[in-house]
This record gives C-alpha cells, sequence and structure tokens, in this order.
C-alpha cells in the first residue's frame, strides 16, 4: 500500500500525457449535447472519486449530479428515463456486474456513457462509449490508493475539458510535483493520536468531503478503526452527541470558501473535549497537520488525500495490521 501510494505521482504524470485527444474529443461531445440528467455508478473507493467528480460538474458546469442506486438497474429492473443522460462511471477493475449493467442500459437507452477505468479491457470499459483509462498501473494492495488518485485525476481532466478551462488543464499539468510533494508531508503527529483510538470521526465539506469519505473506509480497511465521515456542516445535527474528552476528530480544512468554517469547528470541538487533528495548508495556525496545495482549490483534494495515504499505510503497521491484506476483503468485489 505505502509504495503504490507514493507511487501515484508517476502514474498521473503518465496519465497526464496520455489519450490528451480523447479527452479533447470528449470535451467537444460534453460541450455539444444537452443532459437533463446526469448520473455517477461507482461503489466505494470509486464511489468517493464519483462524490468528487460530481461536485465538480455541479460547481463549474452547474448540472446537478446524482449518484445512480444500481440495484434500480440490477434488482427492480426499474423503466428509468435514459434519453438526454450523461452516466458516468468510474472502477479499478471494471469487474463488477452492478456497475457494468446500468452502463450498458443506459448507453442501449441513448445515454452518453464514460467508464473511467483502470483496465481499459474490462467488461466495463467495453460497455461505455466512452472509455478513459487511469494508467494506474496493476495494483496489488486490497486498499485502493493510486488507482483513487488516478480517478480523481481522469475526472478533474474530464470536467476541464467539458469546461474547456486552460487555468485547470495548468493545474493538473502541475500535479505530479504537488503529489511528490504530498507524499513528504509529516503526519507523524496522528499516529501518536490513532495508533490507540477505537473510533474516529472524519469531517470535511464542499470539495474535501470526498476525502473525508475516502479516509474514513481506509481507516477501516486497513486499520480495523471504526470511523465515520461527516460533512462539517452535519455535526451539530446528531453527530455531535458522540464527542467525549479525548474522542479523535480528523479535520480536513482544504482552501476554499468551507475552509473558514471548518478551522472554526476544529477550535468549538477542542472546546468540547475532542482530540482534533486539524488538516490545513501552511498559512492556517491551528493546525495540527500539514496539507499541502495543488495549483488551484480545487485541485487539493488530490494531493491531500495523498499525504493521508501514506499516514493511513504507517498507522496500519503501527496497529499491527497488514494494510496488504485486510481481513475479509479481496481485491476484485462483485455485487450485483
Amino acid at each position: 500500500m505505502l509504495k503504490e501510494a507514493i507511487s501515484a505521482a508517476e502514474c498521473v504524470s503518465l496519465q497526464l500525457s496520455q489519450d490528451v485527444g480523447h479527452y479533447a474529443e470528449l470535451g467537444r461531445k460534453l460541450r455539444s449535447t444537452n443532459f437533463n440528467t446526469t448520473l455517477t455508478v461507482a461503489r466505494g473507493s470509486s464511489d468517493h472519486a464519483a462524490n468528487y467528480c460530481a461536485y465538480l460538474i455541479m460547481a463549474r458546469m452547474g448540472r446537478v449530479v446524482a449518484s445512480l442506486p444500481m440495484s434500480l438497474v440490477t434488482l427492480y429492473k426499474s423503466p428509468l428515463v435514459t434519453r438526454d443522460t450523461l452516466t458516468i462511471a468510474i472502477s479499478q477493475s471494471g469487474q463488477s456486474p452492478d456497475v457494468i449493467e446500468p452502463i450498458r442500459y443506459f448507453r442501449d437507452g441513448g445515454a452518453t456513457t464514460v467508464a473511467l477505468v483502470n483496465d481499459i479491457d474490462s467488461p466495463l470499459a467495453t460497455a461505455a462509449e466512452w472509455a478513459m483509462p487511469l494508467h494506474a498501473g496493476k495494483e496489488l494492495s486490497v486498499a485502493a490508493t493510486k488507482s483513487f488518485i488516478t480517478s480523481l485525476v481522469a475526472s478533474a481532466r474530464l470536467v476541464a475539458q467539458w469546461q474547456n478551462d486552460p487555468e485547470l488543464t495548468e493545474g493538473l499539468a502541475a500535479l505530479p510535483e504537488a503529489l511528490a510533494i504530498g507524499a513528504r508531508a509529516d503526519w507523524s503527529a496522528a499516529l501518536e493520536v490513532l495508533a490507540p483510538a477505537r473510533n474516529i470521526m472524519v469531517v470535511g465539506r464542499g470539495i474535501s468531503f470526498p476525502v473525508a469519505l475516502e479516509s474514513a473506509l481506509k481507516f477501516k480497511e486497513t486499520s480495523a478503526l471504526q470511523a465515520e465521515a461527516f460533512s462539517g456542516a452535519e455535526i451539530k445535527h446528531g453527530p455531535m452527541a458522540l464527542i467525549e474528552d479525548g474522542y479523535p476528530l480528523l479535520i480536513f480544512a482544504t482552501r476554499g470558501p468551507t475552509q473558514a468554517s471548518l478551522v472554526q469547528l476544529a477550535t468549538e470541538m477542542r472546546g468540547r473535549g475532542a482530540r482534533v487533528l486539524l488538516a490545513a495548508p501552511l498559512d492556517v495556525a491551528e493546525r495540527d497537520l500539514t496539507l499541502p496545495v495543488a495549483a488551484t482549490p480545487d485541485l487539493d483534494p488530490i494531493v491531500a488525500v495523498q499525504a493521508f495515504y501514506v499516514m493511513a499505510a504507517r498507522l496500519a503497521e503501527a496497529r499491527g495490521m497488514d494494510p496488504d491484506r485486510p481481513r475479509h476483503l479481496s481485491k476484485v468485489t462483485r455485487t450485483n
């Protein structure tokens, strides 16, 4: 896991050098098509990447995006309207039937279908009209790291071409260097807090919320640490009742409109006795962990999760666990 996480910068550099014309062609297709509905189709870490993709599309393109409950197609056989729909699937393996079948269903119904997939020879890649390879290479660890990061990058490339935004495209070009810096971030302070922990709440908001979701999953997968992810706006709607002296909170305060509220939340939760780990950029004096930054705030979650992954791999080892072989889990998950 650690080796693969650190290799993400190389994988992203490779991806950015490939399929340039294909992304440009997809961007032209998206700009010339009117969509009434935009859907994402994914599970697990890929669904967290889809959450990031959806946020970029809604924030930059003004299109409302929903996550498709796949069982509507696979089990309920619901007669969904597919015309004028953009459907984006994200998957590392491209093997799970409950991701493949909806893409086939929507494509057969006339929708524009896109697969961001690591295995370009997979059934998912074949099922989609547009198959965009992640170029993460073979991932041996059960816990996805480099494939998640390359999924985020592919999502941002899709939106950059759709929007035809040179600033976002230039920011993507600078990502490999930012990821290399992120892999060297010193998060040892988190190990001291989390090695003996029994549970944790992971918090983000807006563009950083997908990182909170992914981090909570990785805590469960690799460290058997009970973790829940919440938006910073939701904490006072019930989850705050869990806070007691020493309760750990990891808060991702990336740059942007939500940062100030997350920093304020960290201060308030400290006052209630929580053991807060505030991850924020260098200019936030209250931070406990330093977040690396990208060329533009919308890309900050990509380098933030890079720093987290390195810490998560070391945390699993500190807790006496093998992060590459989580119990009960396998690399490819097939659900219907």
